[in-house]
């Protein structure tokens, strides 16, 4: 059953007014969604890991439990076994009933925004919850940024068409369902608007018209998200209260430098591994899936691996899950972190990250950049304040910026990423040095993208193309593409229809402008007008060209613009219109055709690329 349009127009809503609502609405049901997403995920994880594994729930110290922890002994290897079972069941799940739902949810929502006119299946929401929330439940490397942004980009999708709307009006209701899921399930409202605003992009644009939709959708999701939380940490940092930082000397600024370059070689590494890994379970001799239990399997194996081979230490397990429970010790500077620990997280979070969401699992990517940069970030300044303790007085500090700074780099988001660390730690004394790194990777590595369907900017969105042919024809006139000089074949107003028939046997040309005994244009014909007289030869010699032409016909003049041409041809359909003297309107000057018109337009962009390749 569709809702109908007609509340919208009963209430006579302006645009502001309108939209206010439809966020409204998507942020109530993406906010209820996110509640149902966490406490799902956190029942696979009670009921599987828990209760089978007894694997301990890792958490940041923000995050509400839902479930409390089983009393059982932990079995490493039990975990092997849960996480593969858990694969093969994402796997089916989205195999049978939404295979666009596989993978990291952000680049999909992208794609349907750019592609697709804003369209998501009505079915991937559930979909994409169950089996995400059963990836991640069972410790597949994967973040809830992923899913949760598809979720909200169904929910968002699936209201626009039951409002009928149009498929620009479809985008940003996509584009607010992601802002929506990101601020409530991160608590950071702020962030979650313009980060649906900036991820669509690769290079610095931004998406405006879905910001202010986006921001009450996130607002209001974050509200219904937050009921569902205990009031002991309902506003508090999903990494807690505790971390304040300052910036001492601007001499400080050194060393996050070189970090900033150390995040660039390893965004480049990660962008180009996952992408791989991807590639080699597409072309596994495998059934789709299966493909992610074996990813799963592998991951498991490496981690437990590793957990073992380490003294079962804990802290390696970060390399499973979210890894959130690693990442606040990094934050928090626990002595029990050695530099070795911390750089081996964040080496072989890439590698079970890339397995566990490469092979086509459900998870995002988000929650496993944090971590990957933040261990980086931390193992980094342990190692420049053993060297060098007066430019490194914090070391610690170090994880808050390599998480910004990976995350930018690789998602190509730097002020979402800014704001999004700051909502998520609480720690605004950071801010200069989090700028001058989220910079640098953000400008050196946009070579490697991980969100395939991520476009330079707006000018090479299939959403904006007809938005930037108007902007593009604008700057032209009609003088700059219209054939001067060209031969005409002018008909005189007198001249017989057995005459014209005869004289257009001998041109090409199409459109013919009629003139007076002065040469002052008084109409115009086509060929095709001709054409309807030539089964009646009674009519040739009786009609003559001014019962053949048309006296009111639109025309432009040289100082028109491109854009106002364009109109015309589309709504006229025709394919030719004719250039007059502004200040003698019956004196033809030439006449301008559409291919011309359009060849001027793609040349115009073409100039522009290539300006812009040689500005990078």
């Amino acid at each position: 059953m569709k809702f109908p349009v007609r509340p919208f127009r009963a209430l006579k809503l302006n645009a502001s007014g309108r939209w206010s609502l439809l966020a409204l609405l998507v942020g109530l049901a993406v906010g209820v969604a996110s509640i149902a997403f966490e406490w799902t995920t956190q029942a696979v994880r009670r009921y599987t890991r828990g209760e089978f594994a007894g694997y301990p729930p890792e958490g940041s110290i923000g995050e509400h439990q839902f479930f409390d922890s089983a009393n059982l002994a932990f079995s490493p290897w039990m975990v092997v076994v849960v996480i593969t079972l858990g694969g093969l069941v994402s796997g089916l799940l989205v195999h049978w009933f939404a295979p666009e739902a596989s993978g990291a949810g952000t680049d999909a929502a992208v794609d349907a925004f750019h592609n697709r006119k804003g369209m998501v299946n009505a079915r991937v929401p559930w979909v994409k919850t169950i089996a995400s929330a059963v990836t991640l439940g069972t410790g597949g490397s994967g973040g809830r940024e992923g899913p949760i942004a598809q979720i909200g980009a169904g929910i968002g999708s699936t209201i626009a068409d039951r409002f009928h709307l149009s498929s620009t009006d479809r985008r940003i209701m996509l584009a607010a369902g992601v802002g929506a899921g990101v601020g409530a399930m991160f608590r950071a409202p702020l962030a979650g608007a313009i980060f649906a605003a900036e991820i669509l992009y690769s290079d610095a644009d931004m998406e405006a018209d879905v910001i202010v939709p986006s921001a009450i959708a996130s607002i209001v999701a974050y509200s219904v998200y937050t009921r569902s939380i205990s009031p002991e940490v309902r506003f508090q940092p999903i990494f807690g209260n505790d971390l304040a930082h300052t910036l001492d000397s601007p001499i400080e600024l050194l060393p996050y430098t070189l970090l900033a370059i150390i995040l660039m070689f390893m965004a480049a590494f990660y962008v180009r591994f996952f992408h791989a890994t991807q590639k080699l379970f597409e072309a596994a001799p495998l059934w789709p899936h299966l493909r992610p239990a074996l990813g799963a399997l592998v991951a498991g194996l490496v981690g437990i691996s590793l957990f073992v081979y380490s003294g079962h230490n804990a802290e390696i397990l970060g390399v499973l899950g979210t890894g959130y429970g690693t990442l606040q010790h990094a934050l928090n500077g626990d002595s029990g972190l050695t530099i070795g620990i911390l750089a081996t997280v964040a080496v072989v979070k890439m590698l079970t990250t890339s397995l566990s969401i490469g092979s086509g699992g459900s998870g995002g990517v988000f929650g496993p950049l944090m971590v990957i940069g933040g261990c980086a970030g931390a193992a980094f300044g342990q190692a420049a304040h053993a060297m060098f303790p007066e430019w490194v007085p914090y070391p610690e500090a170090y994880a808050v910026v390599g998480m910004a700074g990976f995350f930018s780099g690789v998602a190509r988001a730097p002020i979402s990423t800014i704001i999004l660390i700051r909502e998520l730690t609480g720690d605004f004394g950071l801010l200069v040095p989090t700028m001058l790194v989220c910079a640098i990777t953000f400008v050196f590595s946009s070579k490697w993208i991980l969100y395939t369907h991520q476009v330079a900017s707006r000018l090479e969105s299939p959403a904006h193309r007809g938005d930037f042919l108007v902007d593009v024809l604008e700057g032209l006139a009609v003088k700059d593409v219209y054939l001067k000089g060209r031969r005409l074949l002018m008909i005189h107003e007198g001249e017989t229809l057995d005459e014209i028939v005869h004289r257009l046997a001998e041109t090409n040309q199409h459109y013919f402008p009629v003139v007076d005994s002065n040469d002052a244009m008084v109409g115009l014909f086509s060929a095709d007008d001709v054409r309807a007289y030539l089964y009646d030869e009674t009519l040739w010699r009786l009609a003559n060209a001014r019962d053949v032409m048309i006296s009111e016909f639109y025309r432009v003049s040289p100082d028109d613009d491109l854009n106002t041409a364009m109109q015309q041809f589309t709504t006229l359909n025709v394919d030719e219109l004719p250039v007059v003297d502004p200040e003698n309107p019956t004196k033809l000057l030439g006449f301008l055709g559409r291919k011309e018109t359009i060849a001027a337009y793609n040349r115009r962009i073409l100039e522009h690329r290539r300006e812009t390749e040689q500005d990078v």
